[in-house]
């Protein structure tokens, strides 16, 4: 036997009815909010993630899939999919369309970090990216978006951390305060820590060092909030106005700064109640230099990445229980061997209706396939016999009551539509 890579899975059914149903709902979704989906490549030039997500983040120094080709280029497997968007924005000329972008995907990442429960090495993330508008109304409408997709999964006590991390042109002085007040403070910090301290020293506020945890509770800590200039502190304060106009639950976090570097003015967190300490279900933020920085046109951004193999894992039961019984709602079970054909014709009906049919065939005995189908989630089960055949009829039995009726042949659509 082969495995698996360590820190890889398989997704097998019927799980992966559940994965198709968060997928299909993140579609209809962003779809009501004018998104298109973009398909990136999985693999891109290395250059392009140290530019953006910054090399000295945890992603660049540690975790990324790097290797060279046969070509002698240095290529990675994308660790995040932002830099991949505004990399496709600048090659394709977008801008030049003259109007706002907004571009969701759904697809793979890979990073190489310690597996553990809901974490693998490759992962998959459902996001979304706006490329155009720089007003507070837009970070505004993509909060209401993810908290309208997350509702329509079941989610409840849906609420957004936020904070600013201001532009460029305004962190020097918000930094050099952070060093000022960290200097007293080294002894407290480990090897990964100093090295964000000299090189990015927001990336400290972001530190899962336990022994700095009632430090950075400290209310003498500096916030960038305080440090924002007069166009980002309105912009901040525009979008607080907006989230209290449609009822979106939001609290400030001074110690939001999200992992990566291209980050500006906005930052937030999506948390839900009911699932511990643990509580985040994604994080996104404002880039308005990213598109520059790959040398495109000025071109300020806003987006966010969900890790869907948490989001499944922790999915409101109502909404999984369903998805496990969407795909497949009839079985088709033959009698016996002679009346394969009839139930395969009676399959075929079936699914020129509408109604998803699957046909047992190839199974030793009803018991069996019965068994069969309702493991598989589906909620009735049509039997097909020489005898019922015979006086126009076929049987259908309620997998979930147990309970069974005989039912005209040429009404059985009608029977069955309304209860599936």
């Amino acid at each position: 036997m082969i495995p698996s890579v360590k820190g890889t899975r398989d997704l097998l059914p019927p799980e992966t009815r559940v994965w198709n149903r968060v997928e299909a709902a993140a579609r209809e979704v962003f779809a009501l909010y004018g998104f298109d989906e973009i398909r990136t490549p999985v693999l891109e030039s290395t250059e392009l993630f140290v530019r953006s997500v910054g090399e000295a983040t945890d992603i660049v120094h540690k975790e990324m899939y790097t290797f060279t080709d046969r070509g002698d280029r240095s290529v990675t497997l994308r660790p995040e999919n932002t830099a991949g968007v505004a990399r496709a924005y600048v090659e394709h000329s977008l801008a030049q369309a003259g109007r706002p972008w907004k571009l969701y995907y759904i697809g793979p990442q890979f990073r190489y970090e310690r597996p553990q429960k809901g974490r693998y090495r490759e992962f998959r993330q459902i996001g979304a990216e706006v490329l155009g508008p720089a007003d507070a109304a837009t970070d505004a409408e993509v909060l209401v978006m993810l908290f309208d997709f997350l509702g329509r999964l079941g989610f409840t006590g849906l609420s957004a951390s936020l904070n600013s991390v201001g532009t460029e042109e305004e962190r020097p002085e918000f930094i050099q305060a952070l060093r000022a007040w960290f200097s007293s403070k080294v002894d407290l910090l480990d090897a990964d820590d100093r090295r964000r301290l000299e090189e990015n020293p927001l990336r400290v506020l972001d530190s899962k060092n336990p022994r700095l945890a009632e430090w950075l509770a400290d209310p003498s800590l500096p916030r960038m909030v305080d440090h924002l200039s007069r166009q980002s502190s309105d912009h901040h304060t525009e979008l607080l106005r907006l989230l209290d106009a449609a009822r979106i639950p939001y609290r400030m976090d001074p110690l939001l700064v999200r992992g990566l570097d291209y980050y500006t003015r906005t930052v937030f967190e999506v948390t839900a109640s009911g699932l511990g300490a643990q509580n985040a279900l994604l994080g996104g933020g404002r880039y308005d230099r990213l598109v520059s920085d790959l040398g495109g046109p000025k071109t300020p951004g806003i987006g966010f990445a969900i890790g869907e193999d948490r989001l499944v894992d922790v999915l409101p039961e109502a909404f999984r229980e369903s998805a496990l019984k969407s795909a497949g709602s009839v079985g088709v079970i033959p009698v016996g061997g002679p009346d394969v054909a009839e139930a395969f014709e009676l399959a075929a009906e079936l699914r020129r209706e509408g109604l998803a049919a699957t046909l047992f065939s190839g199974i030793r005995s009803i018991g069996n396939a019965l068994k069969v189908a309702e493991k598989s989630g589906l909620r009735f089960a049509v039997l097909v016999g020489a005898n019922e055949t015979a006086r126009g009829v076929v049987l259908v039995k309620d997998l979930a009551t147990r309970s069974q009726e005989e039912v005209p042949r040429g009404d059985l659509v009608a029977a069955l539509r309304p209860r599936l």
